[in-house]
């Protein structure tokens, strides 16, 4: 019967399991990152990766997750550095500014290289859900740090929000030479309504 994990080494381990899945992840990409490797480089027998994870992909999801709640706490936290009014334009300026770091980030990478999407595709649908969940849990804190913005139709404006980002899965079809300029106009677009029409 194999000892019992105190408290302390379940979240060393859960924590290692993290940063090797993110360094795998990012450097082979999702398909080329493997439970094997990961434990070896951990250093823990295969068995105990699934006292933590049911599969490679629900770790993966999670490293994910990690990744763009990093993005979306940028985001809160730029809007909070606003000085004066917040108005149309300079929260256009934060989410646009904030898109285009994400457009040069390991996320973007794996999304234009599909992978986000067959991970998604792997995951159970409650999974996905709740990450949509969240997002809108975000929008609905950057809704309540602006007093002009409407707490009418938050998902609405989430969704709107994470479709102007995965625009960025088709900047070539898009023209890379205007999608910069075409992107801020989305952004702009759903900011307008966030503000009903300022």
């Amino acid at each position: 019967m194999p000892k019992a994990l105190s408290d302390i080494e379940r979240d060393y381990i859960k924590n290692r399991l993290r940063e090797e899945a993110r360094e795998s992840m990012i450097r082979h990409g999702i398909k080329k990152t493997t439970v094997d490797d990961i434990v070896k480089r951990v250093g823990i027998p295969k068995g105990t990766f699934y006292l933590f994870y049911e599969s490679k992909e629900l770790l993966l999801f999670d490293v994910f997750c990690a990744l763009h709640n990093e993005y979306q706490a940028k985001i809160i936290s730029e809007i909070r550095s606003i000085q004066g009014e917040i108005n149309a334009d300079n929260l256009t300026d934060v989410i646009f500014t904030l898109y285009k770091l994400m457009d040069h980030s390991e996320i973007a990478r794996l999304m234009t290289g599909g992978e986000i999407e067959m991970l998604f595709r792997k995951l159970p649908p409650e999974i996905s859900k709740r990450h949509a969940e969240q997002d809108d849990f975000r929008v609905e804190e950057l809704v309540s740090m602006v007093p002009n913005i409407s707490a009418d139709n938050i998902e609405v404006f989430s969704a709107a929000l994470r479709g102007v980002f995965l625009s960025i899965l088709y900047k070539r079809e898009v023209g890379e030479a205007v999608f910069d300029d075409a992107l801020r106009i989305m952004v702009r677009g759903v900011v307008i309504q966030m503000f009903k029409g300022e």
